[in-house]
């Protein structure tokens, strides 16, 4: 498949899913009233689980984040690798490219 062609893929899979999320929310219009760390408000149901859901999602993305820079931090610094840094007698410079 061309790039292209998953990238119209990927759209229209989005376009489905935002299709039914609106009719989520269209059919949970009962208005519930929410506690939130001493805030109350009032709003539709559907609202107040979408809601739940993006601050879900953006959690799990902080927590994939986070655990995504320790890995790179961690590779970089293996225990067993030299340092990168040029030993006595080299000029630190790449030598010649190797000929296949």
């Amino acid at each position: 498949m061309t790039r292209a062609g998953m990238i119209w893929v990927a759209v229209s899979t989005g376009l489905i899913l935002l299709v039914l999320l609106i009719i989520f929310i269209l059919q949970n219009q009962d208005r519930v009233t929410v506690h939130y760390l001493g805030v109350t408000g009032e709003l539709s149901l559907g609202m107040a689980l979408f809601i739940a859901a993006v601050a879900g999602g953006i959690l799990v993305a902080v927590a994939g984040a986070a655990r995504i820079l320790q890995l790179r931090r961690q590779s970089r610094h293996l225990p067993g690798d030299p340092p990168a840094v040029p030993g006595p007698g080299t000029t630190g410079k790449p030598g010649p490219a190797p000929v296949p």
